[in-house]
């Protein structure tokens, strides 16, 4: 297989893991309307339908370390597209399922599992397989094609519901939605069947002559002659006997950073911004409820569009400088926000804070961190140390969803000095933070290779 085609069909695996973890994760947010009025869903029963899926995300990233361990990166995600197209076939609900909400969480969970074994193990097999010139490339298709299937499921969902009345939406609209999913699940478990394992899985298996193979298709042979080298010494460096000890200074600083870096790019607000966009247009911005639309079409073309910066830029001015301008932009953004909410002044300096905000962490935080994650970490803990990394992620998603409905909601926060401000301000610290880390702790891999990037932490 030519080298070019070769890269093409780790790309379109990472875009289609990716794009499954978005358009699972936004699915439910336009179906949810009308399967509440399908199941009369009370307020709080709603919350559970709707965020039971982040259950499954945090228990999927957490066996998915392991998982990856044992039977590899390839297969952990064809498990984790078997779960997809599960998810989408059982959240329909179709006539042999019991028509129960608990059936439909039973799948939103499975589809949850998913989304968290893929979340992991996508980027890190494009980062193990991909040539270090372009690989922060690669691993950002994985961010873009999170933010395509955000954008691309909000379409989906909007064009089944458009066609339909009200109340055939209620009867079998949302189920239309679900299935909906099952065209790029089954697409990404037929593609999984062609591409290769990982070239560092192999190696630490000891299976080194398929472990070049690999390399010497992406490479060539005198590149991966050398790369294979620096594989094994990599190896062997870390451990002459087979077990590792995760406990051990080193090796715990390294995870607790990564971990840091992670939880991080949720307690930007990011999510808080994406679920709640439409609450916080029409309470903070004065937007109708009619212009729910236009404004997650805004949302959506602005995050995928600077993405789509931040694909060709991160490997040419690295990944510290990205998070630096993105933090920078992030903080202006929720200053411009916060600043005319606390004046009761809201208008278009407001509306361009959010979308200020929104461009910042799409060029930086987003796919950088992605990136850094699935390169950092050292050839040996690799798979359990993103794991933790991502299961952490995955629950401050939780806590930061959670939070801010209720932070909003509060008497400190809608009443003086704070306006509707006050949660604003906490992300503003969050993102100072950040910079701190990033300054302190994150090194620049920019054009190294995976074994080179151990080595900065023996330093």
């Amino acid at each position: 297989m030519k080298k070019s085609l070769f890269l093409l069909l780790i790309a379109a695996v990472s875009a289609l893991g990716g794009l499954l973890f978005g358009y699972d994760t936004g699915v439910i947010n336009g179906a949810q309307f009308y399967l509440t009025e399908y199941f009369q869903l009370s307020d709080a029963l709603k919350g559970w339908v709707v965020g039971s899926a982040l259950l499954g995300c945090f228990v999927g990233a957490i066996i998915a370390g392991p998982l990856s361990v044992k039977i590899g990166r390839k297969k952990s995600l064809i498990i984790s597209a078997v779960f997809f197209t599960l998810s989408a076939y059982g959240s329909g609900l179709p006539e042999l399922f019991p028509q129960t909400v608990s059936m439909l969480v039973v799948f939103r969970i499975i589809g949850g599992l998913g989304i968290g074994v893929a979340s992991m193990n996508a980027p890190m097999y494009i980062a193990e397989i991909a040539p270090s010139n372009i690989r922060g490339r690669m691993v950002t298709y994985y961010q873009l094609a999170i933010v395509i299937g955000f954008f691309v499921v909000f379409l989906a969902t909007y064009f089944i519901g458009n066609n339909l009345s009200l109340a055939q939406n209620i009867e079998f609209g949302w189920r239309r939605m679900f299935w909906s999913e099952l065209i790029p699940s089954i697409l990404f478990l037929v593609l999984l069947f062609i591409v290769p394992k990982s070239p560092r899985w192999l190696a630490l298996k000891g299976r080194d002559k398929d472990a070049l193979a690999v390399l010497q298709q992406i490479n060539g042979d005198e590149v991966a002659l050398k790369e294979m080298k620096d594989i094994k010494t990599s190896l062997n460096e870390a451990n002459d006997g087979v077990n590792v000890n995760y406990f051990s200074k080193a090796i715990l600083s390294i995870i607790a950073i990564g971990t840091i870096l992670s939880v991080l790019q949720q307690f930007t607000g990011i999510n808080a911004v994406l679920y709640y966009g439409a609450d916080i247009f029409e309470k903070a911005l004065g937007f109708g409820k009619e212009d729910v639309l236009l404004q997650q079409i805004l949302l959506a073309f602005v995050n995928l569009v600077f993405t789509f910066v931040a694909m060709f830029t991160v490997d040419k001015f690295g990944r510290k400088p990205l998070l630096y301008i993105g933090s920078v932009g992030m903080v202006v953004g929720f200053l411009l926000l916060s600043i005319t909410l606390q004046q009761q002044n809201v208008g278009v300096i407001s509306l361009i804070g959010v979308l200020v905000f929104i461009a910042s962490f799409a060029l930086s935080m987003g796919p950088v961190v992605w990136v850094l994650l699935a390169e950092m970490f050292p050839n040996k803990i690799r798979s359990v140390a993103m794991s933790v990394a991502v299961a952490a992620q995955w629950a401050a998603n939780y806590v930061v969803s959670q939070s801010f409905p209720v932070v909003m909601g509060s008497e400190t926060n809608t009443s003086e000095p704070w306006n509707g401000s006050l949660p604003y301000y906490i992300f503003i610290g969050f993102i100072l933070i950040i910079v701190f880390v990033t300054y302190k702790f994150i090194p620049e891999t920019k054009g190294k290779s995976l074994e080179e990037i151990e080595g900065f932490w023996k330093k």
